[in-house]
């Protein structure tokens, strides 16, 4: 009796999550692969056309370079991010005069609308007048084009993602706060040195929050280089630079008005965003095992 009692207690305290997963992932993810199999307008009513925006995306050279840009900008940002919210959470998980200011710091660009903090990168990495470049001419270094070379465009968005990484800063954080301090005692006691103590105790432990963070950013980068590309370049400079896949969908649904062919990239970009996330896991997995071992 008693037993029935909690699983209806916990079934309504999980019902709102789950009302909220339905109507706001599960759903619209079944529409959106429906609507891929269509071709719609907004104007005429949709026809059905099979597989044939799938086959229309295949030979799409804009799409290709989409999807390669996208799998740079990943390839590189979530790497660089997951190592900036470890090491913040390394530097900063003991309590320490001014360790709250310095925590706050680190999550406040995570709090900033993308639109003013994209805003704020265009200033920043202006080619005339931007500061990293009045910097650079100031100590006598080269002065990149942001903004209008291919290759420094693309560098600078994968630079401005890596500030915004508060969430993944305060979760590791959190965890390594969580490891016991005696197996570091003991450890010592071994004569480890702290490079070991780190390999040997706090990667192992903290392995399966790095995959989680791992995981999670590689789906929220593929959004994430979505506001960078339409305020700061406009997909360019051209050739399509910085046309990331959202970007991409973007324009065809909200510019071109082809909602089918959208979708279709879409559904695109969700099969390779959950093919990367298999091979993280499987990778990240094997590398815990051979660390405990």
């Amino acid at each position: 009796m008693t037993g029935g009692r909690e699983r209806r207690g916990l079934a309504v305290m999980l019902a709102p999550y789950l009302v909220g997963l339905a109507g706001l992932v599960v759903i619209p993810g079944l529409v959106t692969v429906a609507l891929a199999l269509f071709e719609y307008d907004l104007v005429r009513p949709a026809a059905f056309v099979g597989l044939d925006n799938f086959r229309e995306l295949a030979g799409d050279a804009i799409f290709w370079t989409s999807l390669r840009n996208s799998l740079h900008y990943v390839a590189f940002a979530v790497p660089l991010r997951l190592l900036g919210a470890l090491g913040l959470a390394l530097l900063l998980h003991r309590r320490f005069r001014g360790a709250g200011v310095s925590r706050t710091a680190a999550y406040l660009p995570t709090v900033v609308p993308d639109v003013a903090y994209a805003l704020l990168w265009l200033w920043i990495f202006n080619p005339l007048y931007g500061p990293v470049n009045l910097l650079l001419a100031g100590v006598g270094a080269p002065t990149p084009p942001w903004l209008t070379g291919a290759g420094a465009t693309q560098a600078a968005v994968i630079v401005m993602s890596l500030f915004p990484i508060g969430e993944g800063f305060l979760v590791a954080m959190a965890t390594r706060q969580s490891i016991p301090g005696e197996l570091y005692e003991l450890i010592a006691i071994e004569g480890a040195r702290p490079l070991d103590s780190f390999r040997q105790i706090t990667l192992p432990m903290m392995a399966p929050t790095l995959l989680l963070l791992l995981c999670r950013d590689t789906v929220v980068s593929f959004q994430a280089s979505f506001v960078p590309a339409l305020i700061m370049t406009g997909g360019g400079p051209p050739p399509y630079a910085t046309t990331y896949l959202p970007l991409f969908v973007y324009t065809n649904s909200f510019e071109y008005l082809r909602y089918g062919y959208a979708a279709a990239a879409a559904v695109v970009m969700l099969a390779v965003t959950a093919a990367m996330v298999l091979v993280q896991f499987r990778i990240v997995r094997r590398w815990r095992a051979a660390l405990v071992v």
